[in-house]
C-alpha cells in the first residue's frame, strides 16, 4: 500500500463566512474563529498550486507551508537523563 506525501498549509482569513472556499482547496483539518485561520492538508504534488490558488482569493490574508515534513522526528540521539540523585547529594544539607 502506497501512501501520498501531505503537507500542511496554514491560510490566515478575514472573515469565516469563506471557509466553505478553502474546504475545496484540499482537507480541512481546523479552522480558528478567533485569531481567524485554517489547517488544510493537501498532496505535496500539488502544493503550490494550492498555494496560489488561497492567495488569488480577496479574503485571504497570507498562506504560510507547515514545516513538519522538514523536522526530524527522529529522538534517538536526544541528550542523556541527568542523574538526580547524585545532584542532590553533592549540595551540603541544612538542618
Amino acid at each position: 500500500m502506497m501512501f501520498t506525501k501531505r503537507q500542511g498549509l496554514i491560510i490566515w482569513f478575514r472573515h469565516m463566512k469563506n471557509l466553505r472556499k478553502l474546504k475545496r482547496l484540499g482537507h480541512l483539518i481546523y479552522a480558528s474563529k478567533k485569531k481567524k485561520y485554517a489547517l488544510i492538508y493537501v498532496d505535496q504534488d500539488e502544493l503550490e498550486d494550492v498555494k496560489q490558488q488561497a492567495e488569488n482569493y480577496n479574503f485571504v490574508k497570507r498562506v504560510d507551508i507547515s514545516f513538519r515534513p522538514e523536522v526530524e522526528m527522529e529522538f534517538e540521539h536526544r541528550q542523556k537523563p541527568i542523574k538526580r540523585q547524585g545532584e542532590l547529594e553533592s549540595f551540603p544539607r541544612t538542618s
